[in-house]
């Protein structure tokens, strides 16, 4: 291996056992074993664990940061009736960001760690909760602007479609391996429960 192949390979391994077992559950001798190389070897790419995470959390939010503007920019395009307004905003955020392997990986990490560290709580709260959130109500905002949704409270509106969002997400994406199968199934539970409250809400 290059010694770029060499790097990537003990941040995904590492990630790997951090999102499964913890973060201080996991040693380096763990990674080192897993990846396999010698741990002096590592300590030649990265200074110990915490530079590892440390890399990993940054490429999450500059990822994460890439994919909220990019979805920003298409919520802005021009929207042609007969369409379904936002649907490619939401594939985005299911397919390129809650079924992500690297980002799946991050959050589950996030998740269980929150109770221990103050920093993970933080980072999980604004990328699970507060972003998505603020981004969703963006959304009915655009929505009551292009005349597709009533007046109503788009914060409230947003907590209560997040809501059913973040139910299958814990459900099908957060526990054992991301299966195919998996995401399939929160594909199809979330789809149908987003097509109900629009439909309730009566947008047209």
């Amino acid at each position: 291996m290059s010694a770029q192949e060499t790097k990537e390979k003990i941040l995904k391994i590492s990630l790997t056992l951090f999102s499964r077992r913890g973060y201080d559950a996991v040693s380096v001798r763990d990674i080192c074993g897993r990846v396999p190389i010698k741990e002096s070897t590592m300590y030649y790419y990265f200074r110990g664990k915490r530079e590892i995470l440390q890399v990993l959390l940054r490429r999450f939010e500059e990822k994460a940061e890439g994919l909220m503007n990019r979805m920003e920019r298409e919520l802005a395009a021009p929207w042609q009736p007969g369409t379904g307004f936002g649907d490619g905003v939401t594939r985005g955020f299911f397919e390129e960001y809650l079924m992500d392997e690297f980002c799946n990986s991050i959050l589950r990490l996030l998740r269980m760690e929150r109770e221990n560290s103050r920093e993970f709580e933080k980072i999980y709260d604004e990328w699970m909760f507060e972003r998505p959130l603020h981004f969703q109500q963006k959304i009915f905002s655009a929505l009551a602007e292009r005349g597709l949704f009533g007046q109503a409270d788009c914060a409230e509106l947003a907590v209560e479609y997040y809501a059913h969002v973040f139910l299958y997400t814990e459900r099908w994406l957060m526990c054992g391996e991301l299966t195919e199968e998996k995401k399939e199934r929160f594909r199809r539970e979330a789809g149908k429960q987003i097509a109900r409250f629009f439909r309730d809400k009566g947008v047209v």
